[in-house]
């Protein structure tokens, strides 16, 4: 009786021993499935960023107004905020008109918390008519909330205003 008694708690320990090392296993497939889903989000935002970037060197600013919900606000170095994507294409086009040959490439992409920040280098000449036709290159950042939808509900851009200047003018001090 004993034995029987004895081998009855044997299999119940077993039994509860299995179950156990079954949930560890699959909390350890979730916290994959978890890192998995991170690094495909991260991947769709880093080419969110590349497209993003490939739109601001088009020369075609609504292409960068697509980016943006349609009560988006985009706010240039502490600036007043373009609100709107009508207002968003204006800020572009001021860009894309100044630089004929504008190229915006993406450098990185980093996510803490909500916040996204896309970190942008900037190439182009001043060439149009009344223009310095100066080169200008300049690096920068936007810090970008996103809304539900996937777009930038609210992007604060900041980039060196002095060194911008210093080389739209042609001043070769520093």
């Amino acid at each position: 009786m004993k034995t029987k008694y004895l081998t009855f708690i044997v299999l119940i320990l077993l039994s509860s021993a299995c179950k156990n090392s079954s949930q560890k296993s699959d909390s350890n497939s979730i916290q994959t499935d978890s890192n998995t889903e991170n690094k495909m989000e991260q991947n769709s935002l880093v080419n969110f960023g590349n497209k993003y970037a490939n739109a601001w060197s088009s020369q075609k600013p609504e292409r960068v107004a697509e980016f943006f919900a349609s009560d988006a606000s985009l706010q240039v170095n502490d600036g007043e905020p373009a609100v709107g994507t009508e207002a968003i294409t204006n800020i572009a086009k001021g860009f894309m008109d100044a630089f004929p040959d504008l190229t915006v490439s993406m450098d990185s992409l980093i996510t803490k918390s909500d916040k996204t920040r896309f970190y942008w280098t900037l190439t182009g000449t001043n060439s149009v008519a009344g223009g310095t036709g100066n080169k200008v290159k300049i690096s920068g950042f936007e810090e970008w909330t996103l809304s539900k939808e996937g777009l930038v509900q609210e992007s604060k851009g900041y980039f060196n205003a002095e060194e911008y200047n210093r080389q739209l003018n042609g001043n070769t001090a520093e």
